[in-house]
């Protein structure tokens, strides 16, 4: 790839989705400790860590791919969700709305950690995780979930205080994840950028 050109630019290859493949299949296996259902039958899970990991690394176009190919599968009845749980139905219970946002989400994130040119920082990787892994999950999944479970939008939005602090702990071991990656291997991320003089840049 030319140098600079970020990962929303150019066609998808066989080694793009090689990677989105790997990503939709590492959400996946995150689901395999299973969960346990707060309110409303919303399950706490591990996956959305995936999730963020999937936009951060990915970009914003080949991570929200890796969650619609997830979510395909999941819709075939492929039992991929945390807890064993698949099938069309999924998507009409309280969690659908967190579902659809992981595919917003990963998009998001991928578009704040990768907006510049140049090499993502810890707090421009921190922030994208933040607005796209938490807040636009809860955006698209809290309205849903109250809609589903007929709950006032207020006390579903309490409600799901529950889960923010799990989810900035995954926020913490993503950005960790992604500066060791920039730092050790930044050939995971496939692409260049401005100003970069690492040696494995270079080969690159």
């Amino acid at each position: 790839m030319a140098k600079g050109q970020g990962p929303t630019l150019g066609p998808v290859d066989a080694t793009d989705l090689a990677r989105v493949a790997v990503f939709a299949a590492l959400t996946a296996a995150l689901g395999l400790p299973g969960s346990f259902s707060a309110f409303g039958g919303v399950p706490i899970t591990a996956q959305t860590l995936g999730v963020m990991l999937a936009g951060a690394i990915l970009g914003p176009r080949l991570g929200a791919l890796s969650m619609i190919v997830l979510l395909v599968l999941v819709a075939a009845g492929l039992p991929l969700l945390a807890g064993g749980r698949g099938g069309i139905g999924v998507f009409a219970g309280p969690s659908a709305g967190y579902l659809f946002g992981w595919v917003a989400g990963a998009f998001v994130t991928g578009l704040i950690v990768h907006a510049s040119s140049r090499r993502p920082t810890l707090l421009r990787t921190a922030l994208g995780l933040l607005i796209g892994g938490i807040l636009v999950v809860y955006a698209i999944g809290i309205p849903v979930q109250s809609l589903v479970t007929r709950l006032p939008l207020g006390r579903t939005l309490v409600l799901s205080l529950a889960f923010v602090p799990g989810d900035l702990i995954k926020a913490v071991i993503a950005t960790s994840t992604v500066g060791t990656l920039l730092r050790a291997y930044p050939r995971a991320f496939r692409r260049t950028w401005a100003g970069g003089s690492s040696r494995a840049e270079a080969r690159r």
